[in-house]
């Protein structure tokens, strides 16, 4: 069996829907599994030694330059690419109309299926357009946590259910996988950072758990200018707090992977240390958190709500419980 997944963005989204490898082989150890994703992900997805095939989708650059020849040829490259393999099923479970389109433009043997969202979740981004483009639309609960989705749209159209803890098939850490900017002590990671400033939790909170957590060290990441003046505000008021250089995609991945502690708001990387199973404190001010909190691991603890961020002294508790257990 050949199945193609089409998960192309963000980076919280592509990571939710790696347990999909894992689940299909489960059921069908058979199986190869390719997959179409942003160029800026193909390194986190090939993390999962179960992709067989990567085909990396670049619409971000290619829409800054869409006139130019080279562009044009890149993008008639891509799909060219991605019709080399003929496939059983094609699944898209971002469901969008720009992901409906690489699947509408996907080969399928002859009975071969493709299969879709036939609804978003609550406060998504899904384009109903795009079910124009399936043999099979799955409904699913609107609430429907972002792991479960795609699991359970495979589980679907493969015939088992999902009543399993996910698994995303990332390698655990290994000591000589540490890279040179990590302390060689344990450390807490702070992942304060968020592109919405009403997901964030306030400075005073993030000083008084780094202050709680001493003499660990404190990492603080950053990925703009503004969040790289709020790291060095809370460092100023930490002594035991310092400020990262900028990291690519997976050193911050590795910073996740490595961590002793991961604290952070609704965001990629702090879903990414949860998914890694890291002692991890999620804090939710601003969303939902039924939608991604890590509900795999005692490791994890999802902490607030859509509105009703959590105190100082709740993540400390949380994040102290999860020290003295491990």
């Amino acid at each position: 069996m050949k199945i193609l997944l089409v998960r192309v963005s963000s980076l919280g989204d592509v990571l939710h829907n790696l347990p999909m490898v894992a689940d299909i082989l489960r059921h069908h150890p058979d199986a190869t599994i390719d997959w179409v994703v942003e160029e800026g992900y193909t390194s986190l997805v090939r993390l999962n030694p179960h992709v067989r095939k990567i085909i990396p989708w670049a619409l971000r650059r290619w829409r800054k330059s869409l006139g130019k020849p080279e562009t044009r040829a890149e993008i008639k490259a891509f799909f060219s690419t991605l019709r080399e393999e003929a496939y059983d099923y094609v699944f898209d479970t971002q469901g969008l109309l720009k992901t409906g389109i690489i699947m509408g433009a996907a080969r399928v043997r002859k009975g071969g299926r493709k299969v879709g969202l036939a609804n978003g979740s609550e406060g998504s981004g899904y384009e109903g357009i795009s079910r124009i483009f399936h043999t099979d639309s799955i409904p699913l609960n609107p609430r429907t946590h972002a792991v479960a989705r795609g699991r359970m749209v495979a589980g679907a159209a493969l015939g088992y259910a999902v009543d399993y803890p996910p698994d995303f098939g990332l390698p655990a850490p290994q000591a000589d996988s540490r890279p040179a900017f990590l302390p060689p002590e344990d450390y807490a990671v702070f992942f304060h950072g968020t592109a919405r400033e009403a997901k964030k939790w306030s400075r005073a909170n993030w000083i008084e758990l780094g202050r709680a957590l001493a003499p660990m060290p404190v990492l603080l990441p950053w990925g703009s200018p503004g969040e790289l003046q709020e790291a060095e505000q809370l460092a100023a008021g930490l002594p035991n707090a310092r400020v990262l250089p900028k990291l690519s995609m997976m050193d911050a991945v590795a910073l996740a992977r490595h961590a002793r502690l991961a604290v952070g708001v609704d965001t990629g990387l702090t879903h990414i240390a949860a998914a890694f199973v890291r002692p991890t404190v999620e804090i939710y001010c601003d969303s939902p958190k039924w939608k991604t909190e890590g509900n795999w691991s005692d490791k994890i603890v999802n902490l607030g709500d859509l509105g009703t961020p959590p105190s100082a002294p709740e993540v400390i508790a949380a994040a102290r419980r999860l020290l003295e257990a491990a």
